[in-house]
């Protein structure tokens, strides 16, 4: 039997099974199954805007060795043939313009639309996420619906669905209406009170709801049928090997695996148990 098991070990490694791992992350699968070719020699480069709690876990590309989308990119790289990944912190604006050059990819929780797509590419999706509406858990009781938010100040990240839902959808009063460059500055506002409330993708407030302490709690949600994607650059020639390794890992549970993980632990609160609003 050790004998057996040792052969076995073996026959993983030769055709390239064996697990390993990239930062914190335990990849497994054929390495090289859908080798791209990538834009610097010998590593996979994946841009994203931090912070990014169960995504990416840490405060800087140094820091981070696991998370959600870390450890999706560190699968990524494994079955594309690469045993290096670097991350790039770059600003959310220039990003999703399409302005940003030298990496393979990003992931930073980036919805895919028909806008965005007129100027960069995206993967498969790879995750669901509506819009969730973040306040102080001493006010929880002033948010009950959709109606509630009509008076309060209302923060949100420029560039985002949010702010365009925030604007087109909800009709918020531009007045009443607080846009930040990054959700950090939002949350610090709300915390002290410069706002009422914060809206932005369900799983993000739950993920800061979650390391308040308490302080803050998300209030309702908006089904929106939103998708995260991969991000490229348009024409990008590795999309499509891209979205084979993500069809392979979601046959395989590794995308609901990672969710379980990272994202869960991360929020404390299941999804679903949040209510729903309609505008």
């Amino acid at each position: 039997m050790r004998r057996l098991g040792t052969l076995a070990v073996l026959a993983l490694a030769s055709l390239g099974m064996a697990q390993t791992k990239i930062g914190n992350c335990e990849v497994t699968g054929p390495k090289g199954q859908f080798p791209i070719r990538p834009a610097i020699a010998g590593q996979l480069t994946v841009q994203t805007n931090l912070p990014g709690p169960g995504f990416w876990n840490g405060d800087s590309p140094a820091t981070i060795k696991d998370g959600f989308e870390y450890c999706l990119a560190a699968y990524i790289a494994h079955r594309a043939g690469l045993d290096k990944l670097v991350v790039q912190n770059v600003a959310w604006d220039a990003l999703i313009a399409g302005q940003t050059r030298n990496f393979d990819f990003a992931l930073s929780q980036i919805t895919i639309t028909e806008a965005r797509k007129r100027v960069v590419d995206f993967s498969r999706p790879y995750f669901s996420s509506d819009i969730g509406v973040l306040v102080r858990s001493a006010d929880k009781g002033k948010f009950s619906s959709p109606a509630s938010l009509k008076t309060a100040r209302i923060g949100v990240q420029q560039a985002t669905t949010a702010a365009k839902f925030l604007s087109e959808t909800l009709k918020h009063p531009q007045n009443l209406t607080r846009v930040f460059p990054d959700v950090a500055g939002g949350f610090t506002a709300l915390r002290a009170g410069q706002i009422d409330a914060f809206v932005i993708d369900t799983s993000i407030v739950l993920s800061e709801a979650a390391k308040s302490g308490g302080a803050l709690v998300v209030v309702g949600q908006f089904q929106t049928g939103e998708n995260y994607g991969a991000l490229f650059t348009k024409g990008n020639p590795n999309r499509a090997q891209v979205d084979r390794i993500l069809e392979a890992l979601e046959k395989e549970g590794v995308l609901k695996k990672l969710a379980q993980t990272y994202l869960a632990k991360e929020w404390g609160v299941d999804p679903t148990s949040v209510p729903i609003w309609k505008p």
